[in-house]
């Protein structure tokens, strides 16, 4: 069942980022033509920047999942089969551990208990914390900064369910590999 909801957020996320390529990709292009006419919309920059962030942690995701990142595998490919399975575990680990800290991280720093509490009463909530996120604006486009920040508890999530179903996936690979006694 996780493996299946993680494969399906993956293709989602997929998905959402090549929209997102291809918005910013976009939105430069009218910054650039309304730059040559004259009439700059400076909003575009703020958009395509806040769109190019969303993008990166959404296929920063989807790779981890799929196990596609960057490597130099020269060591690892030198090392028997058994210890790069073993390898990829302690990966597959980090992985889960980097998610689940970023995931408190940014529970501690949204902190929707103490919203809730103070009735989402944003002046209530930051004369109680000191927190601000809430009443930040963006410069530009005047939205509240936390919907752009949302980027990094929503990444958080979908990285600790990849990361679980790829250490469950490695840990059935490595019970079923066959032994080898010396």
């Amino acid at each position: 069942m996780f493996k299946r909801l993680s494969s399906g957020i993956a293709r989602c996320e997929g998905a959402i980022a090549a929209g997102l390529a291809a918005l910013v990709t976009l939105l430069i292009l009218l910054n650039i033509a309304t730059r040559a006419l004259g009439h700059a919309l400076y909003w575009t920059d703020e958009l395509a920047i806040h769109a190019m962030i969303w993008m990166t942690f959404f296929t920063t995701s989807a790779t981890l999942k799929r196990r596609e990142g960057v490597a130099v595998t020269l060591l690892l490919d030198a090392l028997p089969a058994g210890l790069r399975r073993l390898l990829a575990l302690a990966v597959d680990a980090l992985v889960l551990f980097f998610a689940l800290f970023l995931a408190v991280l940014c529970w501690r720093w949204y902190d929707p208990a103490t919203l809730w509490a103070a009735g989402f009463d944003i002046q209530a909530f930051q004369g109680e914390t000191f927190n601000f996120m809430y009443s930040e604006t963006s410069r530009t486009l005047g939205i509240p900064k936390f919907w752009v920040w949302l980027c990094l508890p929503i990444f958080a999530v979908s990285l600790a369910l990849h990361a679980v179903v790829n250490l469950g996936e490695g840990l059935r690979s490595l019970a079923a590999a066959p032994r080898r006694y010396a």
